[in-house]
């Protein structure tokens, strides 16, 4: 049976390596973020000590028959509600927090290995896990194209005719279009431009000329 003192260890220890990553989901203001890292990983590691520990009195009995691993094999499984719960579906296109989901799962697996001992394997999954959510994403931002500029949203005053915008939009641009919305509202029109691809220099280009219209109110780019 372990001592208080390692107990604490591995609950503490556990709490905090699940701090670590929440932190860096805390900062993008997701709905999962640091308490919610703790506590899956402090709660996984407590299941572990549970599973590996706490049958102690029970063992030796010639009528029962323990394995250690039941009890924590659920975590794996049991934690894809929390993960389902942080994924996000906007529009069928448009799915958001798989990445939190994923480091909710990778946070119990953390939580485990502190709570089996395993301290080395979980130091080096959390800083791993921070180099993937946090030091990788200007790299990924650079050269992947779903980081790009597809969609434009231009607000403009209700005066202004949306089809001027629209024929400025697509008069000589060579670009593919997915959609293109216009949602009349009481005092401004709000036109929505989703490309196939990411936005050249010349759309670009095109979307300042028309910035310069004083009908217009804002434009804001989005992935």
């Amino acid at each position: 049976m372990l001592s208080w003192e390692e107990i604490s260890l591995r609950l503490i220890l556990a709490a905090i390596f699940g701090a670590v990553i929440g932190v860096e989901r805390e900062r993008k203001d997701w709905a999962a973020g640091m308490r919610t890292h703790m506590m899956v990983c402090m709660g996984s590691a407590l299941i572990m000590l549970v599973s590996s520990f706490g049958f102690s009195d029970t063992a030796g009995n010639e009528y029962i028959e323990l394995d250690p691993s039941r009890v924590a094999a659920q975590i794996v499984s049991g934690i894809g509600f929390i993960g389902a719960g942080a994924i996000l579906f906007l529009k069928p296109t448009t799915i958001l927090g798989l990445t939190t989901a994923s480091g909710l799962w990778t946070v119990a697996g953390i939580g485990m290995a502190t709570g089996g001992g395993m301290y080395f394997a979980a130091s080096v999954t959390t800083v791993l896990s921070i180099i993937i959510l946090w030091g990788l994403q200007p790299l990924q931002k650079k050269f992947s194209s779903k980081f790009q500029n597809k969609t434009v949203t231009i607000v403009t005053k209700k005066g202004l005719s949306p089809r001027f915008v629209i024929d400025r939009i697509t008069d000589g641009s060579n670009l593919d279009y997915n959609s293109i919305s216009v949602t009349k509202q009481s005092k401004e029109n709000i036109i929505e431009v989703k490309l196939e691809k990411p936005a050249t220099t010349g759309f670009k280009d095109i979307i300042a000329d028309i910035q310069e219209n004083e009908d217009v109110k804002k434009i804001t780019w989005n992935k």
